[in-house]
């Protein structure tokens, strides 16, 4: 008897729990039905029409007109990335391009500093007249120029301690050769950098602990080659084609393709491949890949990759990361902060090796001619085993 009511117990239960899903089934019907009828009238409020009088509203072509007037449109990264931005508070300055130094026509004979920078860039100018009178008649109303850069980069961590790096690169310009061919001498890896390079650090340590190596620094500047640029018209990006001596004895021949495409949303992509073949360094090969998103007037985001393969390194390959928002409070001013991520592939294992976050601050100085720089970094170290420590990087520049 008690099994029989616990089964109509049971029986009963299970009828009020069928009748009450059938009620909120049906409840859920007339809600769906309801919805897909405002719906339907909110679809037909914003429906686009085909306007082409040469097109009949029962013909096949109208409703495939009428089709590809009305497609959803599915957003993607590219179009979220621009949401996320704008939805970002900021308590940051706007952006500006006033200038905050003195144009260099006034302070060129203002002290002996200035009349000395003046005359060396006179000097290189000069440099340049002369080899580019070698290739033959020199045009007046196409002067060679030459572009000198010089860097004092000072590296400081608790582990290396406190390096300083001179580094020079400078370009010669020589229109007699159509205005193709140029000569570059000094640090070549400063070519190997984006354009707008953040976040330097101190991958090439001094040897023996010291805070100036001058052989190293001898060696890192004592390239000099020949380049021709845009050898080709035919290829759908720019070129350059060195060859030349690095390293003291090292003769190598370099090649590096580049561009740069415009996407929607106003986001751009830039690609970048770079080998070198050294008699001594043998095989050196660099991919640099940005995606920027950036409006008028506005800092930008970007995302910097970069991969690097070469003979003389451990790893089969290197790779780092950037991701990093940048701003310009002023004239040539750059202030980045963002996230770094870096390691490694070797024998089949990919790593992580170091990670952290990152700022960076740039401005000119005094004069337009003279910068300074200053990065911070804390990043970490898997492989050498350090935890997260902090790192400084200090760069005092001049151009002529």
């Amino acid at each position: 008897m008690m099994k029989v009511n616990n089964l109509n117990l049971g029986s009963g239960v299970l009828y009020v729990l069928l009748c009450m899903g059938g009620i909120n089934s049906l409840s859920a019907n007339s809600n769906t039905q309801e919805s897909s009828n405002e719906d339907s009238a909110h679809s037909s409020e914003t429906l686009i029409l085909p306007n082409d009088p040469r097109i009949p509203r029962t013909s096949v072509a109208y409703a495939v007109k009428l089709h590809q007037l009305n497609q959803p449109e599915d957003k993607n990264l590219l179009d979220l990335i621009p949401e996320w931005i704008d939805s970002t508070p900021t308590f940051l300055p706007p952006e500006s391009n006033q200038a905050i130094v003195p144009p260099v026509e006034e302070t060129r004979d203002k002290t002996w500093i200035d009349r000395k920078q003046h005359q060396i860039q006179k000097w290189a100018d000069r440099t340049s007249d002369r080899m580019d009178n070698w290739f033959g008649e020199v045009d007046p109303q196409k002067p060679a120029d030459a572009t000198l850069r010089i860097m004092l980069d000072n590296y400081w961590d608790k582990y290396n301690g406190y390096e300083i790096k001179p580094r020079i690169r400078g370009k010669i310009k020589l229109p007699t050769l159509e205005r193709r061919f140029s000569v570059v001498f000094g640090d070549d890896s400063l070519d190997d950098e984006f354009d707008n390079n953040v976040a330097n650090t101190n991958v090439d340590p001094n040897s023996e602990n010291k805070r100036l190596d001058s052989r190293q620094t001898r060696d890192n500047n004592g390239s000099i080659a020949l380049r021709w640029s845009d050898f080709s018209k035919r290829l759908p990006f720019e070129t350059d084609a060195d060859l030349g001596i690095r390293s003291g004895d090292d003769i190598y021949v370099r090649l590096k393709a580049k561009r740069a495409w415009p996407l929607r949303n106003d986001f751009s992509f830039y690609a970048e491949q770079i080998y070198r073949y050294g008699i001594d360094s043998e095989n050196y090969l660099r991919t640099n890949l940005e995606l920027t998103h950036a409006r008028p007037n506005e800092a930008f985001l970007s995302n910097q990759f970069s991969l690097t393969y070469a003979d003389d390194q451990d790893d089969d390959l290197v790779w780092e990361n950037r991701l990093f928002r940048q701003h310009q409070f002023f004239a040539n001013n750059r202030f980045n902060y963002g996230l770094y991520t870096g390691g490694y592939y070797n024998n089949s294992d990919l790593r992580l090796n170091s990670w952290g976050p990152f700022m960076s601050w740039r401005q000119q100085l005094w004069r337009e001619w003279f910068y300074v720089q200053g990065d911070l970094n804390y990043f970490n170290d898997h492989r050498e085993d350090h935890n997260h420590y902090v790192s400084t990087f200090v760069r005092l520049e001049a151009l002529f």
